[in-house]
């Protein structure tokens, strides 16, 4: 009789969009309309937060602020990350679709878990708008998971436990240390944590990486190396249980998180 449950994923990073590129260029071009640049690599900071509170910590990074407010002239306020987002929103929802390809073996994961009686859950930082672009897509490549809570969806977001919280009533699981969340970035292993559930960071698919499946394919082992050691420090910093490569490694690990809870182990 299997112990866990159900398992949760993220979305982009995750399951779609290997490397996370769908919002890099739109928060790019969202803060050029108001004349400020900004780079890939301060865009892809706060990663995983719903995309109000991501643009709301990229107008805390002190350089970004500091360049708000020399274009503007005064520090950046609510009005303006409600600006910054109303432009964001429109553009993500219209490149979204060019970055929907599964990352490879979502299917025969979710096939294996399934077919061990474990219900798929799903969380995004994306807001329902967006996803209904993605829905669709994942859907035609074989991924239907059986509940989405997105960005908006509840008055707090990652990574807080709430949308963990809707996941457990929406696929009507408990206890919580029979869920597992998977997600590759900080504040998705953390919406995890304060939930009490297992968690697997991914250190390769997704936004710490930052890099295509070809790109990581090229790689001399040495630099995959080195970059597998980069993305799963930064990960390492919000405790997730198991850190692996990309959501095909993820059968192994509920195979021993079974083991773990057979012996009376706990998150």
């Amino acid at each position: 009789m299997s112990h866990l449950k159900a398992v949760v994923f993220d979305w982009a990073g995750t399951v779609i969009d290997f490397g996370s590129f769908a919002p890099m260029g739109v928060f790019v071009e969202a803060f050029r309309r108001f004349g400020v640049a900004v780079s890939i690599a301060e865009a892809r900071e706060p990663m995983g937060r719903p995309k109000w509170d991501h643009i709301e910590a990229m107008l805390a990074q002190p350089r970004i602020r500091a360049a708000w407010t020399e274009k503007h002239g005064r520090a950046p306020v609510t009005e303006d990350i409600q600006a910054v987002y109303d432009v964001f929103v429109p553009l993500n929802e219209e490149v979204v679709s060019d970055y929907c390809d599964l990352v490879p073996g979502t299917v025969e994961t979710v096939a294996a878990l399934r077919g061990r009686g474990l219900k798929i859950g799903s969380t995004t930082g994306y807001t329902r708008s967006i996803m209904a672009r993605v829905l669709p897509l994942a859907a035609k490549q074989g991924y239907a998971p059986d509940n989405l809570v997105c960005a908006g969806d509840l008055p707090h977001g990652r990574p807080t436990p709430m949308n963990m919280y809707r996941c457990f009533l929406d696929l009507d699981v408990w206890p919580a240390s029979a869920v597992v969340k998977v997600d590759d970035t900080g504040v998705g292993i953390d919406e995890g944590r304060e939930a009490g559930t297992w968690t697997v960071g991914l250190a390769l698919s997704g936004n710490e990486a930052g890099v295509t499946a070809d790109e990581l394919a090229a790689l001399p082992e040495a630099e995959r190396k080195a970059l597998r050691e980069k993305a799963s420090a930064a990960l390492g910093r919000h405790r997730p249980h198991y850190i692996i490569d990309t959501v095909a490694d993820l059968p192994p690990i509920i195979e021993e998180i079974e083991a773990r809870m057979a012996r009376g182990e706990r998150p």
